[in-house]
């Protein structure tokens, strides 16, 4: 599924009860994770709810697994895995997220605290990806 795709489905679906649900179906796809890969350095702090974003470094790209405790929190950190999936360290740094949350309705259609929670993933996100063009992805040598 593409980012594209998304803005897609979510601008079918007749309001925001059936959005929530379809959020509640994208976090239900995501796998979840062992207690070993709940660490607390892939915690993400600025979060409600408890949500770990594991990044993995490979030749040209960053791919990222995600998990929460929370149910709609689940479907924000697939959407949030889909902007960024499949991206290098240089394009995870130039996309406007907030752009594509508006595109969602997403910036408008959940709590404060989520919105927040979901800015603490980009940021995170971002750090990540900063450490990679510096060279200093000490993570890949666990994650990778």
């Amino acid at each position: 599924m593409s980012i594209e795709n998304l803005i897609d489905d979510f601008s079918f679906l007749d309001g925001w009860e059936d959005r929530y649900r379809y959020l509640i179906e994208l976090g239900n796809k995501l796998p979840h994770f062992s207690d070993t890969q709940k660490r607390e350095e892939w915690k993400i702090s600025g979060c409600q709810s408890q949500v770990w974003i594991i990044p993995h470094f490979e030749k040209n790209t960053i791919r990222f697994e995600g998990d929460s405790d929370a149910i709609i929190v689940r479907g924000i950190i697939a959407v949030v895995l889909e902007i960024f999936k499949d991206k290098s360290a240089q394009e995870i740094l130039d996309i406007d997220v907030e752009e594509i949350f508006d595109k969602l309705g997403l910036r408008e259609h959940i709590t404060p605290n989520r919105r927040n929670g979901m800015l603490s993933m980009v940021d995170k996100i971002k750090y990540y990806a900063e450490q990679a063009l510096k060279g200093q992805n000490e993570y890949s040598r666990i994650s990778g």
